[in-house]
């Protein structure tokens, strides 16, 4: 007979769920390693819809997982776009609902998502050798609050992370706006830092 090396007891009144923290630090420095500011897609779902979804169903979905983009995605799972919430509360459902002459109602993701032909990824053998500002300038220089992390496979190219300037923000515990662009890494450091 074997002894247990598991011993089960009552669960105490009070106890709360540990947060989700995406296998992300807590905090970092503008030196710490870009990886420790990337969601791995390995080690968290990404959040997901189909071009046929309403505007309306994707801003829901936005809100109810906590993200501020979304991946567009077709029959095969392949990605066909990327859709932020500056997309769907911006001005663009107008201007396209004005050039296709339909209501806001009739617009769907793929009328106002970024297609695939115009995302722009970064290569995960380049992320594995930056840090926390090389994203952040990134991030300000495209002037976008996300950046997509591409990953070289032996079937294909596949989105591996996100970087969202809302995250890192938080892992820096500052506030980094996206107006204006650091011209050196000196100025991003001040700007990080202060």
């Amino acid at each position: 007979m074997s002894i247990p090396k598991l011993h089960p007891r009552p669960l105490r009144r009070g106890t709360m769920i540990v947060a989700h923290d995406h296998g992300l630090p807590e905090l970092v420095r503008p030196d710490s390693p870009a990886l420790d500011v990337m969601t791995d897609l390995r080690r968290s779902r990404a959040v997901t819809t189909v071009g046929g979804a309403t505007l309306e169903s994707a801003h829901q979905r936005m809100i109810h997982t906590g993200v501020r983009m979304l991946l567009v995605l077709d029959r095969e799972s392949s990605v066909t776009g990327l859709l932020t919430a500056t997309d769907l509360l911006g001005e663009k459902p107008m201007a396209v609902a004005t050039r296709e002459q339909v209501s806001h109602d009739q617009l769907r993701v793929e009328h106002v998502m970024t297609p695939t032909e115009e995302i722009q990824v970064v290569p995960l053998n380049e992320v594995a050798h930056a840090s926390v500002s090389d994203v952040v300038a990134l991030l300000r220089e495209t002037g976008r609050q996300h950046a997509l992390v591409a990953e070289e496979r032996a079937d294909g190219e596949a989105i591996r992370g996100v970087f969202s300037l809302s995250q890192i923000a938080r892992q820096l515990g500052k506030a980094l706006e996206l107006p204006g662009v650091a011209h050196s890494v000196a100025e991003l450091e001040h700007v990080i830092n202060h």
